[in-house]
């Protein structure tokens, strides 16, 4: 994706949830890099988002390449959270992104302006 009031298109790596680490033993994370020649499927506009699709399939010649990366054991004394930091070093490092010490709350703040937490409104049942 692409933050909002950028305008050239880069790669912004998904976040691992750790959830993943308590269904099995091990985890093969496969990594995979999209390389567009024309067009980018990311808007920086919320109303032209539904265009994305239309505009990453246009592409004349799009390249993917797949990397299948050695299995990571989940069984990690330290928890589920750091198995899922492990898996995205791993995948990081296989497509080629330079670690940050940024926090969840830090990513949140720079790209999307919040700290990507929803607040709900409570209502009384009467």
């Amino acid at each position: 994706g692409v933050p909002r009031g950028d305008d050239v298109p880069r790669a912004v790596p998904a976040q691992v949830q750790p959830l993943f680490a308590e269904l099995a033993d091990e985890v093969s994370p496969v990594a995979v890099d999209e390389r567009s020649t024309m067009f980018y499927g990311t808007s920086t506009s919320p109303g032209a988002k539904c265009f994305d699709s239309v505009f990453f399939l246009m592409n004349p010649r799009p390249e993917y390449s797949v990397q299948f990366l050695e299995p990571v054991r989940t069984d990690n004394p330290r928890g589920s959270i750091e198995v899922a930091n492990q898996v995205q070093g791993v995948l990081a490092g296989a497509l080629g992104f330079t670690p940050t010490a940024l926090t969840r709350k830090d990513k949140y703040l720079l790209l999307a302006g919040n700290e990507g937490v929803v607040s709900t409104k409570t209502s009384k049942v009467i």
